[in-house]
């Protein structure tokens, strides 16, 4: 696909973004509508990916920043960046299934690991994937990230992380030296 990442402006969110976050989170990972873009994970849950309690929550916890991109005020992109001593955990990286591909999430994930590095001074980056998703956790990996083997399960029973269509779903730990 060519790249059709226009001008992104970046910044954190406040509040009144949480609807708008929430379903651009669920847009990307959960239903129909995630199918069109690569990062559903709609054959392994169903069920939400999160809601607007947690997204809300996350927003006030200190030494946390969810990030937005935009183009021309539209929202097309977010990430959390969380503050683990030396490191900085990434998570709720979602981009609009409709613009997945083209070289916006690269761009998004540069910016994240940019704020992790000048915000915090940290050393690396770190995520956790679902196992599952080879062609994620690939995606990462060609983006300097390197599979660690530190594997943690997932909720299940934790209806609001999702439905698992699977039993044997579990998390991987991925990590980025800055």
């Amino acid at each position: 696909m060519v790249s059709e990442t226009p001008e992104l402006t970046f910044r954190p969110a406040a509040e009144a973004d949480v609807p708008a976050l929430v379903a651009l989170v669920e847009s990307a990972y959960r239903g129909d509508a995630s199918r069109v873009g690569w990062t559903t994970e709609a054959d392994l849950l169903d069920g939400q990916r999160t809601d607007a309690e947690a997204v809300a929550e996350s927003l006030t916890r200190p030494d946390t920043l969810v990030l937005l991109a935009e183009a021309a005020g539209e929202l097309l992109a977010c990430c959390l960046l969380e503050r683990r001593g030396t490191a900085a955990y990434f998570g709720m990286f979602s981009v609009r299934p409709e613009r997945q591909g083209g070289g916006l999430g690269r761009a998004v994930l540069a910016h994240a690991e940019l704020v992790a590095r000048e915000r915090w001074s940290a050393a690396e980056v770190e995520m956790t994937v679902i196992g599952q998703r080879e062609d994620l956790i690939a995606w990462y990996v060609r983006r300097g990230y390197r599979r660690t083997g530190v594997r943690s399960p997932f909720p299940y029973g934790e209806e609001r992380f999702g439905v698992p269509r699977q039993a044997d779903l579990y998390f991987e730990k991925l990590t980025k030296a800055l």
